[in-house]
């Protein structure tokens, strides 16, 4: 299982969250409404960065981090997605992913005989 975390925060100006992310998990932060966040890899940590409205940040999936806070200057809404690596390969072309290169070219010629659509 990928244990994944997706959170829609609504964060008013002035306020944080502080969000517990297991070590080890990739994550991202979408800011997608209002204004600026800054988030800080870890909760405490020193290491932030500002996020402004429809950009995205990635995560460190350090072992030593034990979430992240996010911190809003004004109004705002982020989508906080996480979840454990599936560490395997990745075939990706357009908007098909698979694992190897055989899976995606059956994929396609699937789609493009409209089996996908079924």
């Amino acid at each position: 299982t990928t244990a994944p975390l997706v959170l829609d925060v609504v964060l008013p100006a002035g306020r944080s969250f502080d969000a517990v992310i297991p070590a080890g998990h990739n994550a991202f932060a979408y800011v997608y409404g209002g204004g600026v966040v800054t988030i800080g890899e870890g909760v405490g940590s020193p290491h932030s960065a500002r996020v402004e409205s429809e950009r995205m940040a990635i995560l460190t999936n350090d072992a030593a981090a034990d979430g992240v806070r996010l911190m809003a200057e004004t109004d705002a809404r982020v989508l906080l997605v996480a979840g454990a690596p599936l560490n395997e390969p990745i075939a990706q072309h357009g908007p098909f992913v698979m694992n190897t290169t055989a899976e995606l070219h059956q994929a396609v010629a699937d789609f493009q005989r409209g089996a996908l659509a079924r």
